[in-house]
């Protein structure tokens, strides 16, 4: 399968550093570059939106970093010219997933070793990557979960949430995950939660210290602010509170809300920053 590559393309581009993703970018028209020895150029066909991206705009990853530049964190789409180095690995027409800073663009260079076959091309796929790989190595490398534990999950209905209630119940844990309407109530039920809560019309704090007085053995948290500050408290002895997140913070200028949890030293004693896991001992 051949492929006409167009002379240029369009990307979005930072060029303004702010949380404010609308008046970050900006739509720009580039010149279409063949892939060098090992590199892959793919036509995106789906990308993921993360909320991420704006903590990315506003320059909280790498604040070396200066605009222009580019955003989006991982697309899905097919191979349309391949380098030299790859040319028996990967065939125009493919279809490929891919993990890499970038993906906003209606095409991508992406180095070889970062693309991942795919059986074809599908947005499905694209939730499997930022989204469910976050989940599964949390859960499994920091969390450690084992069956018979009892998880929470904040923010369960979104993205990376509802992954983390499918694989803690494979694990055979009892989860808990916290949404904020019936709608999403229903849809936790359905992939298996076992104690779904919208805090809207429950008290997340009375609800865990009553149902669960012993504490929770693993928190995958990633809403922040009194949430994070109510999942400190409600953490057993030996538990795990995983934090990859903090989107309730996410607008404001400088990222997070600031807890008032003045004894958290004292709470929290070991911390693995190596995936801001904070683990109580």
């Amino acid at each position: 399968m051949s492929y006409q590559i167009p002379r240029t393309f369009q990307k979005l581009s930072v060029t303004k550093l702010t949380n404010k993703f609308q008046e970050a970018v900006e739509f720009v028209t580039c010149k279409t570059k063949l892939p060098g020895p090992k590199e892959v150029l793919v036509r995106n066909r789906y990308i993921g939106i993360n909320a991420s991206d704006i903590n990315f705009t506003a320059g909280r990853y790498d604040p070396t970093v200066k605009p222009p530049f580019d955003c989006g964190f991982e697309g899905v789409g097919e191979v349309v010219s391949v380098g030299e180095s790859h040319q028996k690995d990967f065939q125009p027409g493919q279809a490929v997933g891919y993990m890499l800073n970038g993906a906003f663009a209606e095409y991508t260079l992406v180095p070889g070793r970062s693309i991942l076959p795919l059986p074809d091309v599908r947005p499905e796929y694209v939730t499997l990557m930022v989204s469910g790989l976050t989940a599964a190595i949390a859960l499994d490398k920091v969390g450690k979960v084992k069956s018979g534990e009892t998880v929470l999950v904040t923010a369960a209905a979104g993205g990376t949430g509802q992954f983390a209630v499918q694989l803690a119940k494979l694990a055979g844990c009892h989860v808990i995950g916290t949404c904020s309407s019936q709608e999403k109530i229903d849809f936790l039920k359905s992939i298996g939660c076992d104690r779904p809560i919208n805090y809207k019309t429950e008290n997340l704090n009375e609800v865990l210290k009553t149902e669960y007085p012993r504490g929770l053995d693993v928190i995958y948290e990633s809403v922040g602010g009194e949430t994070f500050e109510i999942c400190v408290n409600r953490l057993a002895v030996k538990g795990r509170l995983i934090i990859i997140g903090y989107i309730a913070g996410y607008e404001s200028e400088i990222g997070f809300k600031p807890t008032r949890n003045a004894t958290l030293p004292q709470k929290v004693k070991g911390i693995n920053f190596h995936f801001l896991a904070l683990q109580n001992n």
